[in-house]
């Protein structure tokens, strides 16, 4: 090649043009035992194979690059013995150069070149990717790339370094396409322009600072102690360069602006002198350059941080977390954290210490299956040594690196732990602790170690792990809040959540809550039984707009504000009034539907009003049909001004009334019509019980998928109370009448068969109309009893006031009637309707109860 010629640089894309091809530089870096290290992506683009294909395998069997360079450039001269601007011819076939460097039986740089015919490569094969080992044409062997397309010839360039100092690498290889090169210059085969790999000293290149300062950039995954010593000795063994046929030189670096022809088309082959120049780093490439040792260990930390927090799930994100640094960046990982965080607790209290209780909460490796499952058992619990870089790491809340755990090192930490032989686990390993943190305190800490035979964490290492565990901080953080949030938010569901009694005064009862499955699932569904005067029972069900703390909040308002209402007897339309203006004075956002029911068992009937909620279903005992109950819809619970009226429907025994929520008969996309009616077809079902009902109706709505709100179910079988079961008498407010009371109540309850319940009802009813009648009014006394699965008593008096228990003293001779009343009954209350009131007590009918 003539050094000396100059040529004009015409106006144009040049070698200084933004505008000039930037080409991909592949980079590949062999350990001493043959096998790759470092796989760049300009390696995966060229030859095909991914990083984690590539690393570990060997060396041979991925690289397609081959060739000879003349005898001058062979690796057994030194490099001042030839020419490095001295062009040579391209040799096809598998030349000896890139084998002897990679066996490692020369100490002087090689290049050469290779052909790759893409088409000929299998879709599967033994090689990595489910390719063939790859080789060069004339060995037989097929090579694919995302560089090649359609199938055409590649023609790959290689420079091959030999590596000497304390890290395990052996051998540098960089590599680049050829044909695109020529593509890029604007020549359409190597007739018009050849294009040869080479050698020149560094500081016979203009700007020879500049490259130097960026070839670490090409070099992935190494700290920079690693990187500088091995462009030290590519700098003295001389730098890689590209030799034009046209009189060009370039000096290979990340990304190289390549000069074109200025004003000539691919098809015209005249040769534009030019001047040989030094290449200018185009404006704009600092964007395209190879991944450097910190732009891996960012696309490695990016790669993890749309890996993990995929969910809110605490236990899938700790599995995440933990399986995003294996294989990767290390070998093993075990992440462990504080009982708190594990539990969704609130945040943990102050910095751990030598009692805090860590869980090994999971544990990801690529040794062989069953290795570490008996000495470090996922779910075990315990306390660190202090004594241990775990405790270090713990309670500084630093990183800890150990390059190597040497046999000494193993020996102690291994004795620190009883009934555990670590060491067999640990030496020779390389180690790394990192903290798990979230606003400065220490969550837990993830354990990472190579085996011997990777390189061991350095530095740089520490640092991305340490950025690793901050981002995996984070995000476990959030799933714990998450976690936590909603177990707050679902004890707050279940404590609002009514214990409902099955079997009540005439009628059994059965119920179903599903949360629901939308994030943040804790709903303002709500659905409740209230026990009312005169055996009847109050039936709700209800529906707060909205879903999240809020609404649970206002459906525990509302329904304390239901059951206060409904055992002052207030009749079912005034309520809902009531109700509507108690949600409007808590604040403009509260809405709600209700539907509220009170079933009257010895009348057989119900009464019903409702305030904006799906009708209720009533199931006739008769002939087993089923109905919508049509009844005026009213406005929700917080619109006002709107007026609520009162229903009464005829039921018989046995009669079943159903009441839901629209999240069970509400899909999207669906109509709610067609949800309703699947209502009523399978609350007609037969089922054996009560619960059995409730499961069919259940299974049969949430088979049409789609729901995510929550729905509250509540089904009440009307059984009635029998005629002979109930007995009514009117008494004259005058003393005399109160012993005729407790004769006809010992006569009814003999001819019931309630011997066993005669003395304490009489003495109970003795008491309760003596009161009415010195305090009742005057007026007439009502006295019933009612016979349910307990004895109930009622008087009534014409006297609104209720009455309270006195504070009463061993000399005073009245007062204690009350006291009494509430020692021997089960349970007792009084309710004012009108101008009238109602003291009624429960006796069990059953001894002990």
């Amino acid at each position: 090649m003539d050094r000396g010629s100059e040529r004009d640089t015409p106006p144009g894309r040049g070698a200084g043009d933004p505008a000039a091809g930037r080409i991909p530089l592949a980079v590949v870096v062999v350990d001493r035992d043959g096998l790759v290290s470092h796989w760049s992506s300009g390696a995966r683009r060229l030859f095909g194979a991914s990083r984690e294909d590539a690393v570990g395998r060997p060396a041979a069997d991925l690289l397609p690059v081959s060739g000879a360079l003349p005898d001058d450039l062979h690796g057994d001269a030194p490099p001042d013995a030839y020419d490095p601007y001295e062009a040579y011819e391209p040799y096809e076939g598998l030349g000896p150069d890139l084998e002897a460097s990679l066996g490692g039986r020369t100490a002087y740089p090689t290049a050469g070149r290779a052909r790759l015919y893409p088409h000929r490569n299998p879709p599967h094969g033994d090689g990595p990717s489910g390719r063939e080992a790859p080789g060069a044409e004339a060995s037989g062997s097929e090579a694919s790339g995302p560089e090649a397309a359609d199938g055409e010839r590649v023609d790959v360039l290689w420079w091959a370094y030999p590596l000497v100092g304390p890290e395990p690498f052996r051998l540098l290889v960089l590599a680049a396409d050829a044909t695109r090169l020529r593509d890029e210059r604007g020549y359409d085969d190597e007739t018009a322009e050849r294009i040869s790999p080479g050698f020149a000293r560094h500081t016979e290149l203009p700007a020879s600072d500049e490259l130097e300062r960026r070839l670490p950039e090409i070099l992935p995954n190494m700290g920079p102690g690693t990187s500088g010593r091995i462009v030290s000795q590519v700098l003295e063994l001389g730098y890689p360069v590209l030799e034009f046929s046209q009189f060009d030189r370039v000096p290979v670096t990340p990304y190289w602006g390549v000069p074109r022809r200025a004003g000539r088309s691919r098809a015209e082959t005249a040769v534009v002198p030019q001047q040989r120049t030094a290449p200018v780093i185009p404006a704009g490439a600092e964007q395209d350059l190879e991944y450097a040792a910190v732009r891996e260990r960012l696309e490695f930390l990016n790669e993890v941080s749309s890996g993990i927090g995929t969910s809110l799930d605490l236990g899938e994100t700790i599995r995440e977390v933990t399986s995003a640094a294996v294989p990767r960046f290390a070998d093993f990982a075990g992440t462990h954290l504080r009982a708190a965080v594990l539990a969704g607790e609130g945040f943990p209290d102050g910095p751990p210490d030598a009692s805090t209780v860590m869980y090994r909460v999971w544990v990801e490796h690529n040794d062989e299956p069953g290795r570490w499952d008996d000495t470090v058992p996922v779910g075990e619990a315990f306390a660190f040594p202090e004594h241990t870089p775990f405790y270090k790491c713990m309670v500084t809340g630093e990183p800890v690196l150990i390059p190597r755990v040497t046999e000494e090192l193993s020996n102690r930490i291994s004795g620190e732990f009883e009934k555990r032989d670590l060491r067999p686990l640990i030496g020779g390993r390389s180690l790394l602790i990192v903290p798990l943190k979230a606003r400065n305190v220490v969550l837990g800490f993830m354990v990472l170690m190579r085996r011997p035979d990777r390189p061991a964490f350095d530095d740089m290492d520490r640092t991305t792990g340490a950025e690793l565990a901050a981002r995996a901080g984070l995000v476990l953080d959030n799933a714990r809040m998450y976690t936590y949030q909603e177990n707050v938010a679902d004890t707050l569901q279940d404590s609002m959540l009514p214990q409902v009694s099955p079997r009540m005064a005439g009628c059994d009862v059965a119920t179903r809550y599903l949360p629901g499955t939308r994030l943040g699932r804790i709903g303002g569904d709500w659905f409740d039984t209230i026990k009312l005067p005169g055996s009847r029972t109050a039936l709700v069900v209800g529906d707060v707009m909205g879903h999240g703390l809020n609404s649970a909040a206002m459906m525990g308002q509302l329904r304390t504000a239901v059951q206060t209402m409904a055992t002052m007897e207030t009749p079912p339309a005034q309520l809902l009034r009531n109700l509507d203006d108690l949600a409007r004075r808590l604040g403009e956002n509260y809405l709600a539907t209700c539907l509220y029911a009170v079933y009257d068992p010895i009348r057989g009937e119900l009464q019903l009003a409702n305030a904006g909620h799906i009708p209720p279903v009533l199931v006739r005992a008769e002939d087993g049909s089923s109905e919508l109950l049509d009844l005026p819809t009213g406005a929700p619970i917080g619109v006002g001004g709107v007026p609520f009226e009162a229903t009464v429907v005829r039921v018989r025994p046995g009669d079943r009334l159903v009441l839901c929520t629209d999240g069970l008969v509400e899909v999207r996309g669906s109509d709610i019509g067609e949800g309703l009616a699947a209502l009523c077809e399978s609350a007609a079902h037969p089922a054996a019980s009560m619960d059995d009902a409730c499961d069919t109706i259940i299974r049969a709505l949430n088979t049409r998928g789609g729901r995510k709100d929550d729905v509250a179910l509540l089904m009440a079988r009307l059984n009635g109370i029998p005629d002979d079961h109930v007995a009514e008498w009117q008494l004259d407010a005058d003393p005399r009448d109160v012993p005729r009371a407790r004769r006809l109540v010992r006569e009814q309850l003999e001819r019931w068969g309630l011997p066993h319940a005669v003395e304490t009802a009489v003495l109970l009813v003795s008491e309760v109309v003596t009161n009415a009648v010195r305090y009742g009014g005057g007026g007439r006394v009502g006295l019933r009893l009612v016979r349910t699965d307990a004895l109930l008593c009622e008087v009534t008096d014409d006297e609104p006031a209720l009455p309270a228990m006195l504070a009463v003293g061993p000399t005073d001779d009245s007062g204690r009637g009350l006291r009494v009343v509430s020692r021997l009954a089960r349970e007792w209350g009084a309710t004012a309707s009108g101008h009238r009131k109602t003291v009624w007590f429960e006796q069990a009918l059953t001894p002990g109860r």
